[in-house]
């Protein structure tokens, strides 16, 4: 399959860069770029991207707001922030719109790669020193969460989905996940797909947030 990316980023010369290095993998294929949000709402009702590359700050349309707006307009469409801001409210206000990733722009061209892949596999990505922020976030938010709001699930987790949602919590990939408890990655991608209907979430990031929030992690 080929995974359909949209680029979204004030700057031509980086856009421009990104195709060029995205162009090389056989199954990406950059189907369009866009100087704002307002743009990329445009040619995203056009395009049909599986992924969007967006950056935050942008004239126009900031890339928070038209990553509500996009998700609003095509659900299936993942968006991953691609930015040299690592500030949490530009991390807090993305995910809670829908990013389903958060990446500087230092990263390595390899794990941008992989990041698109796995975004389009619907999986979450992280960068590091974000997920840190995140965690620690919500670890307070939980703390300050009435014991009364942390009632049991109606469908528990079993003892091996809370083993796979820890790994999930620390960033790991299905792979990942799969060689790490030696059984099948088909398998893992089937505990997922169970964790989020239990825990009412629609990806691994909320997940783990959730899990958080719940005291299950």
């Amino acid at each position: 399959m080929t995974i359909r990316v949209l680029l979204v980023d004030d700057q031509a010369l980086f856009r421009e860069g990104l195709e060029t290095l995205l162009s090389v993998h056989e199954d990406i294929q950059v189907v369009g770029q866009a100087s704002n949000g307002q743009e990329a709402l445009q040619i995203a009702t056009k395009v049909q991207p599986d992924v969007v590359l967006m950056d935050i700050r942008m004239p126009i349309l900031d890339g928070v707001r038209a990553t509500h707006l996009l998700k609003n307009a095509l659900p299936q469409c993942r968006v991953i922030v691609l930015t040299t801001f690592d500030d949490d409210e530009y991390i807090f206000d993305a995910l809670r719109t829908g990013a389903v990733g958060y990446l500087l722009k230092d990263v390595a061209s390899a794990q941008l790669v992989e990041a698109i892949r796995a975004a389009a596999r619907g999986e979450s990505i992280l960068e590091p020193s974000v997920a840190a922020k995140v965690i620690a976030e919500f670890s307070r938010v939980s703390r300050l969460v009435p014991s009364a709001q942390m009632e049991h699930l109606v469908d528990p987790l079993s003892e091996r989905e809370l083993e796979i949602l820890g790994q999930i919590a620390k960033g790991f990939s299905n792979k990942e996940i799969a060689d790490q408890l030696f059984i099948a990655e088909g398998t893992v991608k089937n505990h997922v797909t169970n964790i989020l209907g239990k825990l009412g979430v629609r990806d691994r990031t909320q997940a783990a947030l959730k899990a958080r929030e719940l005291g299950l992690l």
